[in-house]
């Protein structure tokens, strides 16, 4: 079986599933790690650095860009005012469409996905340092593997010879979390015990399940439980028959290149916001979170560092 891979332009992922590399995580050869920390250093050389008159911000495509615009809009305008700067929201359609742009320089702000923010640490600079969480401090989303009432799959196993839908090969839920569980907890690989197709994104997936196009699809749970509070799909169309261990949500963070100064005003940004009455609490509050957290990249992100190693994943920055 053969995978249909997101061009990345110049920038190429470099993926081999069918056994471990456990390779130590490196930087792409732009970047620079002084201290150890997993993350490309600010540049040193001023004229390497950036402070433009308008940011531009990009939330994960995990649904519909269009949804997200007005949501982050209140966000937004308290970014404006704390850093004294125009910030405009950019609608990407893929994970690698905002990769591309960040490491082009397009993009200053942005929330990556749980399973892209490892390549966008590595090859487009991305310097995360927080993610939402709930008013207690505790975050993070699982991974379940779905299907619908009747389909004739009442446990994982029974995927055996049935289509099913992954998300992208950059998502931790939609594609590496459940390859590497599928293989080590069930001896099943795709295209050998079932039929792997690519939906593009979480909502995609989900849809095609509760319509029946797919048999099943892995997806994150925080995504479906957004879509249900929606009433884009309902709870019966659904029927759960994995769910993983948690996993850390969307990492946001700041291109590398930006002024040391500038990056100090958009983390202000992040953890001064107000998020009551916020259309971002009306949103996300859905699924539970209610606040922006301090993270690092080293710590946070270990167990899906771990995840790709044991896929056998490695990333080759062009």
């Amino acid at each position: 079986m053969t995978y249909l891979k997101p061009a990345l332009s110049a920038l190429a992922l470099s993926a081999a599933f069918a056994a471990p590399a456990f390779a130590e995580f490196q930087l792409g050869d732009r970047y620079t790690d002084a201290d150890g920390d997993l993350i490309a250093d600010i540049p040193s050389d001023e004229s390497e650095l950036v402070d433009p008159d308008t940011l531009i911000f990009a939330y994960t495509p995990v649904e519909d860009p269009a949804v997200y615009a007005e949501v982050w809009q209140g966000f937004l305008d308290h970014m404006s005012e704390v850093t004294g700067k125009n910030v405009q929201f950019f609608p990407v359609q893929s994970n690698a469409a905002q990769i591309e742009a960040m490491r082009a320089g397009r993009l200053h702000v942005a929330g990556f996905n749980t399973g892209s923010n490892p390549l966008a640490v590595a090859c487009a600079g991305l310097r995360p340092f927080a993610m939402m969480a709930a008013a207690d401090g505790s975050f993070g989303y699982e991974m379940e593997i779905i299907t619908y009432p009747g389909s004739g799959i009442e446990e994982v196993e029974d995927i055996k010879g049935n289509q099913m839908a992954f998300t992208s090969e950059t998502s931790n839920s939609g594609f590496k979390a459940p390859s590497a569980i599928l293989r080590a907890e069930f001896g099943m690989e795709a295209g050998t015990d079932f039929d792997p197709v690519f939906s593009g994104k979480h909502d995609n997936s989900i849809l095609g399940v509760a319509n029946k196009d797919y048999a099943a699809a892995a997806i994150a749970n925080s995504v479906k439980g957004r879509m249900i509070e929606r009433e884009v799909v309902t709870e019966d169309q659904l029927k759960v028959i994995y769910t993983s261990q948690t996993f850390p949500t969307t990492g946001y963070g700041v291109a590398h290149n930006l002024t040391p100064e500038l990056q100090d005003k958009i983390k202000e940004a992040f953890f001064s916001f107000e998020w009551e009455d916020t259309a971002l609490a009306e949103e996300f509050g859905k699924s539970g979170e209610e606040q922006f957290i301090e993270i690092t990249f080293k710590d946070d992100w270990e167990v899906i560092r771990t995840i790709d190693e044991a896929n056998g994943v490695e990333y080759s920055c062009q």
